[in-house]
């Protein structure tokens, strides 16, 4: 292996085993922005987050803008989770086989489905226990209360991710099993991964977004309504592995995930904190 970073040339020779795709590791990475930069961006989030809670209260009652308004966090939360070690593992040993054509790509259709599939079974499976959890032990809270909770807990994260705050951050730190593809066929293993993805907790996830969406779903206190919450989330998860239905390579993906890993970390903060305070002004109007 050769690499000359000045020519921005890299060789890596070839696997002696066919079975195995060779894949160069990133020799770059985006970096963090200043500490000044971070502070205006986590200015400029809570400002939109005020002003948006404050025009979303005079369009309606509570309950509709902040049910819209966490559909596109939970969906949003999901995407992000992609620049997790298990997104780019996804979207690497869930590839069409072979060359890109349409033969290819209807061959590995059924992956993606029964990919899509194990989300969704692991979004009934989560959702359930959760909203289990939450009619046993949280019925008889005042839901507004909680939500508040909720809310503060999304800023404190949000300062979290712009590297300001430092809070807990309990995690499995697993992967997917990546030699369940010399073991099954390719559907086989779509379904797997999107049942261990879409448990969510059985794997490494890098938005704490996670959380919060993990709480809407507990504070609910409905079995449906919690696989729901889910549910939403695992689809933001689940689409992003549609792009190995265009011609593109495995590693321009990957290089361009390499690329927005920290401005991923940003858009996360900025969800974060800006959920936080339009949530917070839709409860307190």
């Amino acid at each position: 292996m050769s690499v000359e970073i000045g020519s921005g040339a890299y060789h890596q020779a070839p696997n002696n085993s066919s079975q195995f795709t060779c894949v160069p590791d990133a020799l770059s990475f985006s970096e963090s922005r200043s500490i000044g930069a971070r502070v205006v961006m986590m200015i400029a989030a809570l400002a939109l987050g005020i002003a948006g809670g404050n025009m979303l209260s005079l369009t309606s009652t509570t309950g509709s803008p902040l049910t819209a308004m966490f559909i596109v966090f939970a969906l949003a939360g999901g995407f992000l989770s992609t620049w997790s070690p298990c997104g780019y593992s996804s979207l690497s040993l869930l590839r069409p086989a072979g060359r890109y054509s349409f033969g290819s790509v209807a061959r590995w259709t059924p992956t993606f489905i029964t990919h899509a599939l194990g989300y969704a079974l692991g979004a009934v499976v989560l959702g359930g226990v959760l909203g289990i959890a939450g009619w046993m032990l949280l019925s008889s809270f005042n839901f507004n209360y909680m939500a508040v909770g909720l809310a503060v807990l999304a800023l404190g994260y949000g300062a979290h991710q712009f590297g300001f705050l430092k809070m807990p951050y309990p995690q499995r730190r697993a992967q997917v099993p990546h030699d369940a593809r010399f073991r099954f066929r390719s559907s086989v293993i779509g379904l797997l991964y999107g049942y261990a993805l879409g448990m969510n907790y059985l794997t490494y996830v890098q938005t704490p977004i996670l959380y919060i969406v993990t709480g809407v779903a507990l504070i609910s206190a409905d079995i449906t309504t919690a696989i729901a919450v889910i549910a939403v989330f695992n689809i933001g998860r689940c689409l992003p592995v549609a792009v190995n239905f265009l011609p593109i390579s495995n590693q321009s993906v990957q290089s361009w995930l390499a690329k927005w890993q920290e401005r991923a970390v940003e858009v996360d903060g900025f969800l974060l904190l800006s959920f936080g305070s339009a949530a917070l002004v839709l409860l307190a109007l």
